[in-house]
Parts: C-alpha cells; structure tokens; sequence
C-alpha cells in the first residue's frame, strides 16, 4: 500500500475512534440532561415541542462537542493517549456541567430542573444554557 493510501486508512481509523467517542459522550450529555430534569427529555422535545428542553439540550450538546473539538486538535501525537484524553476531558465536561446545574439550582427559587422544561419560554433556560457552554468553555481552554 503507498503512503499516501496508508495514511488515508490510518486517518479514517482515527476518524472513526474519535467520531465513536464523541457520540458516546453525546449520547451521555443528553443522558445527563433527562437525569437533571423531570419528565422524558425526547417526549418532550420531539413529542410536546418543548424549546426550554430543547436549548437545554442543545446547550450541553455544544459543550460536549466544544470540549472533545478541542480535545481531538490539540490531541497528543500518540494516538491512544489522545483518545484517553479526550474521553477524560469529555466525562469531566459532562461532570462539571452537572456540578454547576447543581450549584445553581441551589442558589434559584424552586426546582431548577422542573423550572427548566415548563412549557412555556423561561429566562432560566437561557442561564442554564449559558452555564452549560461556559463551564465547557472552561474545560476546553485548560486542555491547551
């Protein structure tokens, strides 16, 4: 095989390990998501066309993608380590998001979760959300 075949080959490898690892990590934000909220998350998004779930939603997904972005650009030359490393900065991101959801429904009147898919627009959404590309943002600049 020439080089330059081989390399190709070699990048769709990696493509594919990091494009995997990043919709797993997804696939945890948005599980992470329906955990913090009441009710089921793709009900109410697909089904009852909830847009504070849905920003909600897209917030972290985002995020998630922000940090495994950078996480994969500023990956390490050896190839497992990189994909480690992002898988760690992916789970602390989703980790950390939580943490300040947390943090912030302590510090906010009532249930923030419950507060968070009512059905008609709410401000706090917008906080959340916020919260959820800031904290990421956060995690994505000490990876570099």
């Amino acid at each position: 095989m020439s080089d330059s075949l081989s390399d190709i080959v070699n990048g769709l490898g990696r493509a594919t390990a990091y494009g995997a690892l990043g919709v797993v990590l997804l696939m945890l934000g948005m599980v992470l998501v329906d955990v913090l909220t009441p009710g089921r998350l793709g009900r109410q998004i697909w089904e009852e066309r909830n847009r504070n779930a849905a920003v909600l939603l897209s917030s972290a997904l985002l995020g998630i993608g922000g940090i495994v972005f950078t996480s994969i650009w500023t990956t390490y030359d050896d190839f497992g380590k990189g994909l480690v490393s992002t898988a760690v900065f992916g789970v602390l991101g989703l980790v950390m998001m939580a943490v300040a959801f947390l943090l912030v429904d302590l510090v906010t009147p009532g249930r923030l979760g419950a507060t968070l898919v009512e059905p008609e627009p709410h401000p706090a959404v917008w906080v959340t959300a916020s919260c959820n590309i800031a904290v990421s943002a956060i995690i994505a600049a000490s990876i570099a």
